[in-house]
């Protein structure tokens, strides 16, 4: 089971850092629409499968988020 609600996370991390769909469609060199689609959950980010077998196998997975280093940002 994946233990994380990716698409909350994913919009609560840009409303913090004041950014827009719009810009991280083009920061990634995707469009919009797909930036939207996955933000509301209708585009998989992570393999259901990969996660269907760490459940089989009696894990759940979670993802965790840390923040760049300012020297990492920077490159």
């Amino acid at each position: 089971m994946l233990t994380n609600n990716i698409e909350l996370d994913l919009k609560t991390r840009m409303i913090e850092e004041g950014v827009t769909q719009t810009e991280i469609a083009e920061g990634l060199g995707v469009s919009i629409p797909y930036v939207n689609r996955i933000i509301r959950g209708r585009e998989h980010i992570v393999n259901k499968t990969f996660v269907k077998m760490m459940d089989e196998l009696g894990y759940d997975v979670e993802l965790t988020y840390k923040r760049k280093s300012v020297e990492a940002v920077a490159r």
